[in-house]
């Protein structure tokens, strides 16, 4: 259950909203884990250094798996508003800025808060979004990728062939159940719009998928990703992921591709009257919608 959260200025709880960034490689993902290094531990362990409280509960977009990256992650934090006030201490600095420079100089150089604001009471960083997108990035040359990119670009040693991964790719879109690309959740619905799903190679060669979707279940994108690289390189024909979504069950022939070539690169919102009811459509279970206009081709 959510805690109560207050205008500003009602001296109550404040709802804030962070905007981080953060190298996955040395991380066990996002979700904090008994003894393991995580990027939710680090957070919420720097608040409660830098605003003296009791570790405070962080609550994100889209939990990202070891290994994976994010460039534009978003997640809040509710603090008392006494608290808030007080983070500038006898500097000039604003609380939203005073708040980032003490955490920068707290924080491990692989996590970055780069903005905080005072969210609107409505906002929820996971219920309020209306999509995230992600990029996967692979170099499919005789050679490995630059050694300055090799913790985030997958190295595939077979030459790829876009036009072919595209076409596969538009049997994705659209509203579906994705449970034969997702790692099953007791309880939690597969279904999902997948928005957008193109590939385009950079002038540097590589080869960057853009993923997008109101919301992704475990293991989609690296496993659609999966999907895709084996029709480009020629083992599986462009129809063969249309056919794995269909079958609407986990199939031991989707390969998930490695979590260091995916990062987090946004999360969108609605307008700030729009908050709340987002956040009730988006808690209750999905289904797909019955009659000829839902459900899969």
């Amino acid at each position: 259950m959510q805690p109560a959260v207050s205008q500003p200025g009602t001296g109550g709880l404040l709802r804030l909203r962070l905007d981080v960034a953060y190298d996955g490689t040395d991380f066990s993902g996002w979700a904090a884990q008994p003894g393991r290094r995580t990027v939710q531990g680090e957070l919420q362990a720097a608040l409660e250094r830098v605003l003296r409280i009791e570790a405070p509960r962080l609550t994100v977009a889209g939990r990202t798996d070891a290994g994976v990256h994010a460039r534009a992650q978003v997640c809040h934090v509710d603090v008392p508003e006494s608290v808030w006030l007080a983070v500038p201490g006898r500097s000039a600095w604003p609380p939203e800025q005073a708040l980032v420079r003490r955490l920068a100089g707290v924080l491990a150089p692989d996590v970055v808060v780069w903005r905080v604001t005072v969210a609107p009471p409505d906002f929820d960083a996971r219920f309020a979004a209306t999509w995230r997108r992600y990029c996967y990035r692979v170099a499919d040359t005789v050679h490995r990728p630059d050694p300055s990119m090799r913790a985030y670009v997958l190295w595939h040693h077979r030459p790829l062939e876009l036009e072919a991964m595209n076409a596969a790719a538009a049997g994705l879109l659209g509203e579906h159940d994705f449970a034969a690309f997702c790692r099953p959740r007791e309880g939690a619905s597969t279904v999902r719009r997948l928005r957008t799903l193109r590939w385009e190679r950079g002038a540097d060669g590589i080869a960057a998928a853009t993923v997008e979707a109101d919301a992704f279940c475990h293991n989609q994108v690296r496993a659609m990703v999966g999907a895709l690289l084996a029709v480009g390189d020629g083992r599986r024909p462009v129809d063969w992921p249309a056919k794995v979504l269909a079958a609407r069950q986990r199939d031991s022939a989707v390969v998930v591709a490695p979590a260091h070539g995916l990062t987090l690169e946004g999360v969108g919102y609605p307008p700030d009257d729009e908050l709340a009811q987002r956040v009730r459509m988006a808690r209750n279970r999905r289904g797909l919608p019955s009659g000829p206009s839902g459900g899969d081709p």
